[in-house]
């Protein structure tokens, strides 16, 4: 009670942080007559002004009145749109890295020019994030108008870029772009080897347009990058033969572990069987290039050897399928992982299925959190402000609207049956119509769309129905939307980033009507024609009562019901909102068909017959919170585990970061082979131990199956009063010289460039890995509770269990190949190259269409968003000479790096691959 009082006296506190602002609009508008007064370069050279400020010490808050009013003159010179005091407000709480509530048709695309332009004038990068790539391209084309004058550069990031093309957009002061475009291309650049090839800058500023949709409810999936797919069959079944042929006294097999390592014997039969197969890269068998037929080898011989059939696996149907050696049973639909499933099929014969492993993935919650200032726009946030403050720190502050609202919102009316519903809506929507006044329908679902669509058919009504797919398209039906008597059903009005204007909207029926007419007198004349058309349009749609708000039924989510309704009443025009409800829609079906709410419309209501309730429409919205927590409740837990792998994620990252801005890497390479040393003495010699304890025999024969190195072990510890730090000391000092000699007989710079490759190419291995059992993990990690344990509590401590054994692998995994590899490289002038990346699906589900909207296909687009696509380049168009194509064949060029012919793309896919192709 005496808050209320205390409300209606004071304001609440949303209305007293915007109070506050107005001091701040009052320097801004008293700014207005000196900027107006200068010229278009003068205004133009404000940008210089404000970066020399900035340089002398100013702060963007000092600059922030006058970066404002230049912003909003350069709109009304460039647009003819002049920003309102309460945009200006917009702008402010935008800057300040807060969330901006405001109306439907109050100009949000608009008040995002404001803090774009003064938190770009730094030359750091802002990026605005929006829902589709159609919106993108249209603000970035829009809005980048007054930036462009300004001085400031503008880009925008759509799909089917090149490498070139997205960092030249990364680059600009200001780039747009949807936020699946860049949470994929921050994955891919941290998939890379070289710095030079990424494309995006460190983080700095966002502006998420729609950011509820974005934030909140795209936010229930993560984005997921997953390959490699190609075929290798042929090199499985052709490893298997060989393996099949070969004797068990070539190797040694520890039954325990189910591990298994080739005698000396064997390495050398099994070299020459190999080579006369064609399936060695070079005659040695563990030169560096064989790295991966050596991989899938020890896979088929453990397959052959280590696992049997009808104990660790069945063939059920053509099928390889896991058994569970704890409980027998059989686990379809799991897969070993490295290649081990593909080799126990080869060995059974039956078809091999390509395994689809995640490469990289990330929440947008952990994505958006990167960036150290965030803001977003919405015109529904307010619901779902605790959330936004748990997870992102984002304060949502309500925004004024310019004019008064006239909407009329009428209680909702209850059916018995969808069939009555239906009727009544169809009958409700003739009468509007036959009136002249607008009407926009909101439905959940497509299908509820086609079944409303069959309804309004029988009662002859004209109308158009939108599914959210082809936005471009749509964005020009939704315009139109505020016609006399148009009739327009859409199934999510979130994201249009179009106004439904009263009479029609002049620029759209300018493109749409005059596309063809050449600039003149002519196509003039037929623009003021549209103009007073929509004009008197709009008076008759305004004396019918304006646009007409119809839902079918209530979404899970007050916002979505908020943003449909919101869209009339746009700019203080009137409008009418009423939402249809009945006992089959989903809401009520779930929460409550027993209840005796249902069980009374059951039993009074007739057919046809409607009520209406403010009690009713209540209980509606109690359900409705319910659903809300129930999902808050999903996504925060969401959060919970991925910030578990976040943490590991930042450390991997950063290290990739470290490895390719290094000179060189061999004192990283040098300390994980010092740490490799001391994890096998400390495995073979535990702390406390005494020497006869010690399993000796085993230390030497790790020592030459991981570091390749004969150490006389049993001499050393005869010694009197030896300790494992000795053994330690001298396996490391013996390592070092094999390493020194090694590093003696190559050449300086492209030792480094192994190094790096090696412990780039074999960290990404292992972390795909990681990936993949945290993956596996984090499903039967609830499993826990049952024993009375937090599942969340288990993840953390067995994911840091798994990460320290994936970074002791990675150094023994990384020191046995540069110890035991052999090193013959062709001269200099041929560098190796690093690998491309392979070909790899981006997923992410859009949670509110249910379709996959980022699905790459066979990585085709992916492969263009790379390197740019080949069509019309000298490769495709390459003649049977080949190399005679190729200007540049024979000269020292990097295949990485970029084409002399200034395509953009990388050597090795523009004129290098002629070469390539005729050596073939």
């Amino acid at each position: 009670m005496l808050q209320n009082i205390a409300k209606a006296v004071f304001g609440s506190s949303n209305d007293r942080y915007v109070k506050s602002l107005d001091k701040t609009v009052r320097q801004i508008n008293a700014l207005e007559p000196q900027i107006e007064a200068l010229t278009d370069a003068e205004l133009s050279a404000q940008t210089q002004k404000f970066r020399d400020q900035l340089a002398a010490g100013s702060t963007l808050d000092d600059i922030l009145p006058e970066a404002f009013a230049t912003v909003r003159e350069a709109s009304r010179r460039v647009l003819g749109m002049r920003h309102f005091d309460v945009q200006m407000v917009g702008g402010i709480v935008l800057h300040r890295g807060e969330i901006a509530e405001m109306r439907t048709g109050e100009g949000k695309t608009l008040v995002a020019t404001l803090a774009t332009y003064l938190n770009a004038i730094e030359g750091k990068g802002v990026h605005v994030v929006t829902v589709n790539d159609y919106l993108a391209r249209r603000d970035a084309d829009w809005m980048g108008r007054i930036h462009k004058f300004l001085g400031l550069t503008v880009g925008v990031i759509v799909p089917n870029l090149n490498e070139f093309e997205r960092r030249e957009a990364y680059g600009s002061d200001i780039t747009y772009g949807t936020n699946n475009e860049f949470g994929f291309d921050y994955l891919r650049d941290n998939m890379k080897h070289e710095r030079s090839q990424m494309v995006q800058r460190p983080f700095n500023f966002a502006i998420v347009d729609e950011v509820d949709s974005i934030l909140i409810d795209e936010a229930r999936t993560p984005l997921i990058i997953s390959g490699p797919t190609e075929d290798k069959q042929d090199l499985y079944i052709s490893i298997d033969a060989i393996v099949k042929s070969i004797d068990e006294s070539y190797y040694e097999a520890d039954e325990k572990t189910k591990s298994i390592s080739w005698t000396e014997d064997g390495a050398e039969r099994i070299e020459a069987m190999l080579a006369d197969s064609g399936l060695l890269v070079t005659p040695n068998l563990y030169d560096v290039e064989n790295t991966q037929v050596v991989h899938h080898l020890d896979q088929a011989l453990r397959a052959n050897v280590m696992f049997k059939r009808d104990i660790d696996y069945i063939v059920k149907d053509e099928k390889i399928v896991i058994i569970d050696e704890f409980t027998g049973r059989m686990m379809d639909g799991r897969r070993w992982s490295n290649g081990l499933h593909q080799a126990v099929e080869a060995k059974e014969g039956v078809k091999i299925e390509p395994e689809n492993q995640t490469m990289a993935s990330i929440t947008f919650q952990n994505y958006f959190r990167m960036y150290p200032k965030l803001s977003g726009m919405t015109g529904t946030a307010a619901t779902e402000a605790s959330e936004f403050w748990d997870i992102y720190k984002m304060n949502v502050v309500e925004i004024p609207t310019n004019k008064p609202v006239a909407r009329i919102d009428e209680e909702d009316e209850f059916y018995k049956n969808t069939q009555d519903k239906f009727q009544a809506i169809a009958k409700a929507i003739a009468e509007k119509s036959k009136l002249g006044q607008p009407v926009l329908v909101g439905t959940v679902s497509i299908e509820k769309s086609e079944l409303l669509s069959e309804f309004l058919e029988k009662e002859g009504v004209k109308h158009s129905v939108l599914n959210a797919r082809f936005h471009e398209m749509e964005a020009h039906i939704v315009a139109q939307a505020g016609r006399l008597g148009a009739v327009t059903i859409a199934t999510n009005m979130a994201g249009r980033g179009t106004d439904i204007q009263l009479g029609g909207n002049v620029e759209f029926r300018t493109e749409d009507e005059l596309r063809d007419m050449p600039e003149g007198p002519e196509r003039d004349a037929a623009i003021e024609r549209i103009k007073a058309e929509v004009a008197a349009e709009r008076q008759k749609v305004l004396e019918a009562g304006g646009l007409f708000v119809l839902g079918t039924e209530r979404h899970e989510s007050r916002r979505i019901d908020n943003q449909l309704r919101g869209r009339a009443g746009r700019q203080g025009d009137p409008g009418l909102s009423r939402f249809y409800l009945c006992l089959e829609d989903d809401l009520l079906r779930i929460f409550g068909p027993d209840t005796l709410f249902a069980r009374m419309m059951n039993s009074n209501l007739q057919d046809g017959e409607a009520i209406g309730s403010k009690w009713l429409s209540k209980a509606i919205e109690t359900a409705q919170k319910k659903v809300e927590a129930r999902n808050y409740d999903i996504r925060k837990q969401v959060v919970e585990y991925d910030d578990v792998m976040n943490d590991q994620r930042k450390v991997i990252y950063e290290q990739r970061a470290d490895i390719m801005d290094a000179d060189a890497v061999d004192e990283v390479v040098a300390d994980m082979r010092h740490d490799t040393v001391n994890t096998l003495v400390g495995e073979a010699c535990p702390p406390g131990s005494y020497p006869e304890q010690w399993d000796v025999a085993g230390l030497k024969q790790r020592a030459i199956d991981i570091l390749g190195v004969d150490a006389p072990f049993e001499a050393w510890v005869e010694e009197d009063h030896v300790e494992p730090e000795m053994l330690e000391e001298r396996l490391r000092a013996l390592t070092d010289e094999v390493m020194d000699r090694k590093v003696a007989d190559t050449d300086p710079e492209m030792w480094k460039r192994i190094e790096k490759q090696i412990l780039l190419e074999r960290l990404d291995h292992h972390w795909k890995e990681h990936l993949s059992t945290l993956d596996a993990l984090r499903q039967v990690i609830f499993l826990r509770a049952y024993a009375q344990k937090q599942p969340i509590n288990e993840y953390k401590r067995e994911a840091f269990m798994l990460f320290e054994r994936m970074l002791e692998t990675l150094r023994e995994d990384v020191t046995s190949i540069l110890m035991r590899s052999e090193f013959r490289l062709p001269a200099p002038q041929a560098p190796l190259s690093l690998p491309d990346l392979p070909d790899f699906l981006t997923g992410h589900i859009d949670p509110l269409m249910g379709v996959e909207d980022s699905d790459d296909g066979d990585g085709s687009r992916v492969r263009e968003a790379l390197f740019g696509s080949l069509a019309g380049s000298p490769v495709a168009e390459a003649g049977p000479g080949g190399v005679a194509d190729n200007p540049w064949a024979g000269q020292d060029i990097s295949r990485n790096s970029p084409c002399p012919c200034g395509s953009g793309n990388k050597y090795k896919h523009c004129h290098g691959a002629v070469g390539a192709k005729a050596a073939v």
